[in-house]
């Protein structure tokens, strides 16, 4: 297997990835943030809930770190692309520094048909 063809598989498992933390720390955080009207909608003591916002606000914390983690990798596999010589390929939106404004249908990234980004 190509140098080319590995780099276009690891960008489509990186990007995978980087999506599925997203999705989670999103619904994550929606969870955490009902948790304090839910609390008072139920008419509880904020003792009562304490340990359960706690818990969610943990994971939130937790999936921003493993976010962190990917954009490093994200960032390494980058730097490894350069050094082997490898056209690095942006596959989705203009969101990075330095880009232009992101256009619409930001969400979706389009299937990579040239080289892999790393």
């Amino acid at each position: 297997m190509s140098r080319h063809l590995v780099g276009e598989a690891l960008a489509a498992r990186l990007y995978a990835a980087e999506s599925a933390v997203d999705l989670a720390l999103s619904e994550v955080a929606t969870l955490t943030a009902a948790l304090p009207r839910a609390r008072s909608d139920a008419y509880l003591s904020a003792v009562a809930g304490q340990k359960v916002f706690d818990s969610a606000a943990a994971s939130v914390v937790a999936l921003a770190e493993a976010r962190s983690h990917l954009v490093q990798t994200h960032n390494a596999l980058a730097a490894l692309a350069r050094k082997l010589g490898l056209d690095v390929l942006a596959t989705g939106p203009s969101d990075k520094p330095g880009d232009g404004p992101v256009r619409e249908g930001g969400g979706v990234r389009p299937t990579v048909t040239a080289r892999p980004v790393w």
